[in-house]
């Protein structure tokens, strides 16, 4: 997800039309700013991504659901 905002500890994440508030707390050791593509995991932030590291998830993850859809 990307940060779009920073509040302490607290973040508001978007990806693909969905926004979710997101604990930077496991992140302390971290320099993150708004604009940074980070992976969550159960509402924390566990890792810092690059964007293209952030867009090849989802396409692996879209493709996951895909397969599950089609029963392959």
């Amino acid at each position: 997800m990307q940060i779009v905002e920073i509040d302490g500890f607290n973040a508001r994440c978007a990806s693909k039309g969905v926004t979710r508030e997101v604990s930077l707390f496991l992140m302390q050791g971290e320099t993150i700013a708004i604009g940074d593509f980070v992976m969550v995991h159960v509402g924390y932030a566990i890792q810092i991504m690059s964007e293209q590291e952030a867009r090849s998830a989802w396409e692996l993850h879209d493709e996951m659901l895909a397969s599950e859809a089609s029963g392959a």
